[in-house]
């Protein structure tokens, strides 16, 4: 099978390392340094009518979307109007991430738990309503951030900058939330928009330093599998995934692709903090890793409406990634540091975040620049596996956690 993936990041070369793994011929734009050693880079202009178009001249028998941005695009649509089978939600189905204020009056229309909140289109009544409350609250900018656009605010003041950021920055509408505890985890559906297959649950770690402190980012570690009971489990599947894709279809929004559901368990059960339309970055460098079957089988089953779960294996086991992020990240990340890489192993890889070439060097081009994951018959196994091949790398002045996996008593303690 050819198989086309569009993005440039770290879930995208995990992408494209499943796809090449199961022995297709990959191709990719606009691709990275990292994705180069497996798949065939095709510059192109990134809109969604010149990607279909690029397929279509390829001759490429299905498109993988990575990014959520190009599905807010319609890529996916364009594919399919020129019979391209393409795995994703469709422009109107990704609103389910693309538009966090619908996706909160869609989870209380349907029936799904989530936290308590408010959606807001202008300053003055967000900043009314959230002086009502006591801290700590969730803030978070309805549109497509990345990952990011969410701040904990701990106090008065913290709330109303955050809300001022938004508004201020052309954010249209604004979520406040009641705060919720518990764990967090991550669950990925592989999905044809009825039937589904969920992958091992995972644990990303958000905040940019260890103890969970500091700014929000887009994730700087993950571990899998996070336990999850199957009590516990049955709630995720039956009031969360089922009832997402059932609500989906009720709505004339039938959702193929990965349905990634940002989840808390909270003493009430399991509610949802967000939903994604796509892989989680970095939890794709986890998960992916860990997949025995044909990833681009399962993508064309889906697109075509005919996945088979039972086809779905992951390997026995665990994987780690240990995120490496240039210095001044999140805020101001410095790009053009040069790279020194180590050879990957069966057991440990370095995945391509946020890399270029420059001079004929390997160079940093963005604030995550490496995921690095490691693989075991444990966690522990998996997270020094990770840690040992990110010991290795020459990155200087990389910011890394060594806490990773703390929650369940790996990767040390809080700092």
């Amino acid at each position: 099978m050819k198989v086309l993936v569009i993005g440039s990041g770290g879930r995208e070369h995990a992408i494209v390392d499943a796809c090449a793994r199961a022995g297709h011929e990959v191709l990719c734009t606009p691709g990275n340094p990292g994705i180069a050693a497996q798949a065939r880079l095709l510059a192109s202009a990134q809109d969604a009518p010149a990607l279909a178009e690029l397929a279509v001249r390829e001759g490429a028998d299905l498109v993988i979307v990575g990014p959520e941005a190009y599905l807010a695009a319609g890529v996916v649509d364009e594919c399919e109007r020129r019979g391209i089978p393409a795995f994703g939600p469709t422009q109107a189905a990704s609103r389910l991430e693309g538009d966090k204020a619908w996706s909160k009056a869609f989870m209380v229309r349907r029936g799904i738990p989530t936290a308590e909140h408010r959606s807001f289109d202008h300053l003055d009544a967000a900043l009314g309503h959230a002086a009502t409350l006591t801290p700590p609250i969730v803030v978070k900018d309805a549109g497509l951030k990345a990952g990011k656009g969410v701040t904990i605010a701990h106090t008065p003041s913290e709330a109303e900058a955050a809300l001022r950021e938004i508004f201020t920055q052309g954010g249209a509408q604004a979520v406040i939330e009641d705060f919720m505890t518990g764990q967090e985890v991550s669950i990925l559906a592989l999905t044809d928009g009825e039937r589904y297959a969920l992958t091992p649950p995972s644990q990303d770690h958000k905040t940019i330093h260890e103890g969970d402190t500091g700014p929000m980012t887009g994730g700087m570690g993950v571990i899998c599998p996070f336990p999850v009971s199957e009590e516990q489990l049955q709630v995720i599947r039956r009031d969360i995934v089922e009832k997402t894709l059932a609500g989906m279809r009720a709505e004339d929004l039938p959702f193929r692709g990965v349905l990634y559901a940002g989840l808390m368990l909270t003493p009430q059960g399991p509610k949802v903090v967000e939903f994604n339309a796509r892989f989680g970055d970095p939890e794709a460098e986890a998960v992916l890793p860990l997949l025995e079957s044909d990833l681009a089988q399962h993508a064309l089953d889906a697109a075509r409406g005919q996945l088979d779960p039972a086809q779905v294996r992951f390997r026995d086991g665990a994987s780690a990634v240990v995120i490496l992020a240039a210095p001044g990240y999140p805020a101001e990340p410095r790009k053009g540091i040069a790279l020194d890489l180590p050879a990957d192993s069966e057991e440990a890889k370095v995945f391509h975040a946020g890399t270029a070439e420059k001079d004929g060097r390997l160079v940093s081009s963005g604030g995550r620049v490496l995921a690095v994951t490691g693989l075991g018959e444990k966690r522990e196994e998996a997270l020094e596996r990770a840690y040992a091949l990110a010991d290795r790398v020459g990155f200087e002045g990389a910011q890394l956690r060594r806490d990773i996996g703390f929650r369940i008593g790996l990767g040390g303690k809080p700092g």
